[in-house]
């Protein structure tokens, strides 16, 4: 028996609803920007509080509103039902290379596995943050309906899941809606009925979250049977930088002093910020200078301890600015944003410091994964990820 089910009562979009999803975004006023364009856009319902006749009330204090506007998108015919169905997607790029290809679907959620002593099939390895687990919790339990989907990665068959959903794509015809992301890409959608033979295939091996911590979580937290998923393949993704913004309390030259304190010496890098091209190094960017910063060596037999993500949060953010990883002055900005953006956010003065990491490796995140200990925070941005808002799963 298989972990994947179609969606029992699924709402598919007729256009001009997607978006990035919630978590995506280094500046809250993107997102206002993004619904003040398109008063449709998914992110209305996902964050609130964020709309522009909503700004400045809470998250909680928005929520009913959130539930009026899905509702009225259903009347007004931005959404179009469906019964026991799957959802094919592919994502094209503008220059016609290489397509991702994946399914929307549900998946059970007594599979969810975060340590060895765990059984399941769904792998999540990320710490997350409670706060946001709670408001997706109440944000679900509102509206009655899951819109982000939670991200995951196949690695048992994916590569017969990618070629099957290559095929099935190619058969179904014309997508029922597209919609064009901020880079260019296509994303493509088709409804399809029943798709037992991808489910079976889609939960024949594990299955890793490589987006969607908070939001697996919070299924299990409000109790939910299964929770919303795109499935998708290795061949689909890449893994991209994921890096920091930080405000600090202190100047320049006292950070220096506390990096050599540490054992951590910045060296002056001409020319401005780049991502390290491989592990062990760090960028660092403040007052209009860029530094290289080689971390500390940690001699651990836990995969994790040693990751350039995990020793930033503990040495830098933790040891030199005692700073909790939570704490409202660190943004956590991922692979969508450059070097020259977290640049250009510094000298704005919208932030300190840019801490630039460089990307984790697929063997390191398959590694962690089938050792089942858990990623470092905020450590993976996938690309590309499904939208937001192209296919809404009913409670």
């Amino acid at each position: 028996m298989t972990i994947v089910h179609p969606i029992n009562r699924a709402w598919i979009t007729t256009g001009g609803t997607g978006a990035q999803n919630y978590d995506e975004f280094a500046d809250d006023a993107e997102i206002t920007a993004i619904i003040a364009g398109n008063p449709r856009s998914a992110l209305a319902v996902e964050m609130p509080h964020l709309a522009p006749e909503t700004l400045g009330r809470s998250f909680a204090d928005s929520l009913t509103v959130a539930a009026e506007r899905l509702a009225e998108a259903k009347s007004a015919g931005s959404y179009t039902p469906a019964e026991q169905v799957i959802v094919l997607y592919r994502i094209a790029d503008p220059d016609g290379g290489n397509a991702a290809y994946g399914m929307y679907c549900m998946v059970d959620t007594d599979q969810i596995s975060t340590s060895p002593e765990e059984p399941g099939l769904v792998i999540r390895n990320e710490d997350v943050f409670i706060e946001k687990v709670r408001e997706r919790v109440a944000l679900a339990t509102t509206i009655g309906n899951l819109l982000s989907p939670v991200l995951l990665l196949q690695t048992g068959t994916g590569e017969a899941l990618h070629e099957a959903l290559e095929r099935a794509v190619e058969a179904a015809g014309e997508p029922h809606a597209t919609d064009v992301d901020g880079a260019g890409r296509t994303h493509a959608i088709w409804a399809v009925p029943g798709g037992d033979e991808l489910c079976a295939l889609a939960g024949g091996g594990e299955l890793v979250v490589a987006d969607g911590n908070h939001r697996s979580l919070a299924a299990q937290t409000a109790g939910y049977p299964r929770f919303l998923a795109v499935i998708t393949t290795p061949r689909s993704l890449v893994i991209a930088p994921y890096n920091r913004l930080i405000k600090l309390s202190i100047g320049a030259t006292e950070l220096g002093d506390r990096l050599r304190a540490a054992g951590m010496q910045p060296e002056p890098v001409s020319g401005g910020p780049s991502v390290p091209p491989a592990g062990g190094t760090i960028q660092l960017y403040l007052a209009g200078e860029t530094y290289s910063v080689k971390l500390p060596v940690e001699n651990s037999a836990n995969l994790v301890d040693a990751m350039d993500h995990a020793l930033v949060e503990r040495a830098l953010v933790g040891d030199v600015l005692g700073l909790d990883a939570g704490d409202k002055r660190i943004v956590y900005v991922g692979g969508d944003y450059p070097a020259e953006w977290l640049r250009d956010q510094v000298d704005a003065g919208h932030a300190d410091l840019a801490v630039l990491i460089a990307p984790v490796t697929v063997d390191e995140f398959v590694a962690v994964n089938l050792a089942r200990q858990k990623m470092p925070r905020k450590s993976t941005w996938f690309t590309p990820k499904a939208r937001g808002g192209l296919v809404v799963a009913e409670i």
